[in-house]
């Protein structure tokens, strides 16, 4: 029987702007201590269908947390408009993909 790993080294995908992001994220997990960036390249591996979108609702409940203000918010996936949101406060957001 062939023994497998249960997960990826490398994304599925082709596409250029996600592999430098591997390139780089996988160089930041290797060389620092911070747990953030090996949660990154995680997530970058995932497939399309395992990424799930986050709406701008629940980045605007990110932000009202004490300090959180005047960070970045990444989002390995795509941000979602909701209409039922009227006011989002200024922030900076860093996403795969917005729609």
């Amino acid at each position: 029987q062939h023994a497998r790993s249960g997960h990826r080294e490398a994304p599925k995908s082709d596409n250029v702007y996600l592999k430098l992001l591997v390139k780089l994220y996988s160089f930041l997990a290797r060389r620092t201590d911070a747990p953030f960036n090996k949660v990154i390249l995680k997530s970058l591996f995932l497939s399309k269908i395992n990424r799930p979108p986050v709406s701008v609702s629940r980045i605007a409940r990110a932000l009202g947390q004490k300090g959180a203000s005047d960070k970045t918010i990444v989002v390995v996936g795509t941000v979602t408009d909701d209409n039922r949101l009227h006011e989002f406060p200024k922030a900076t957001v860093a996403a795969l993909r917005f729609t």
